[in-house]
């Protein structure tokens, strides 16, 4: 259960990475001739680098790899930070009430949100993968658009197939080399993000995402690949031709998100060498993270 329901917490909330775009200065976007997941932070007072990994949060088993300069920048740090504190979301009892927010408030249900007919689709799809509509009905919709593949959340049989966490293999790693783990924002405030999305539009973006069906898959598949060529800028573009119909809550999904995070990694870098791990989607574009970070003096260059 815990593995399960960590996996379409991460699902989710890569998904709102993807869907939300918006602008700042030109001058600090990395370039297609930056292209890396690995990202080296200096200058600006401090005296041991960090270093900033773009993660995709679910991925193949036969898609996972980390080289050998993401593994030796790992082991220069004395701490990891994720977006949030994995640690804590292997602890049932952190588990237990954040599983409880993703229940939709006042006993609502997918059925009050949706038409029949759409009804009828979701239910069905849900239990084709094997998800029983029973036990969904009052999961916030946009959770739901992140279990829409049985696939990607590792819920095949076959071991060719199964899914893996570049947040819980890095936090293995962490322990293995006795790391402080943190987390860059909580588990709570990552659950309060869908709050701020009707429920009506959540609904109706769930549908959508069920009637895409293999153009979905082909998408997810595509976005791999981007990953595994560690192409950011390539993703970044794509990221940004996509509407999912949520305009308007951009600055609250992403790039809030990103700039809350830039005085929290600088007060972690002050004080020590720091590994950050956050999704992929956060890393370019025009407010992403290494454009935040570089507007603020720092100097961020690419690893590869």
């Amino acid at each position: 259960m815990k593995h399960f329901f960590s996996s379409f917490l991460f699902l989710a909330l890569f998904s709102v990475a993807s869907w939300a775009q918006t602008e700042a200065a030109d001058q600090y976007t990395p370039t297609a001739e930056e292209n890396s997941l690995l990202w080296e932070i200096s200058g600006s007072d401090l005296e041991q680098p960090s270093y900033l990994f773009g993660t995709i949060h679910m991925i193949g088993k036969k898609d996972f790899f980390l080289t050998d300069k993401m593994k030796s920048s790992f082991e220069k740090t004395s701490q990891v930070a994720f977006e949030i504190d994995m640690e804590e979301m292997s602890d049932f009892s952190t588990l237990m009430p954040l599983m409880m927010k993703t229940f939709m408030a006042d006993g609502t249900t997918l059925s009050d949100l949706i038409s029949d007919e759409e009804y009828k689709l979701v239910k069905g799809h849900f239990e084709d993968i094997g998800l029983p509509m029973m036990l969904l009905d009052r999961i916030k919709p946009m959770f739901l658009s992140a279990m829409t593949s049985g696939d990607m959340l590792g819920t095949g049989n076959d071991e060719q197939d199964a899914m893996v966490s570049y947040e819980m293999e890095l936090m293995k790693m962490a322990q293995e080399q006795e790391k402080e783990i943190n987390g860059l924002e909580t588990a709570e405030f990552q659950m309060s993000m869908f709050d701020s999305i009707p429920y009506d539009a959540q609904a109706q973006m769930l549908v959508e995402s069920i009637k895409s069906g293999q153009e979905g898959d082909d998408q997810f598949e595509e976005m791999v690949e981007m990953y595994k060529n560690q192409d950011i800028y390539r993703m970044q573009t794509m990221l940004a031709d996509e509407d999912e119909g949520i305009s308007g809550y951009e600055d609250i999904l992403l790039a809030g998100r990103n700039r809350n995070w830039i005085p929290i990694m600088a007060d972690m870098m002050s004080q020590n060498p720091t590994f950050f791990a956050v999704g992929a989607g956060h890393l370019g574009g025009k407010v992403g993270v290494i454009a935040l970070l570089r507007q603020k003096g720092y100097e961020v260059k690419a690893i590869k």
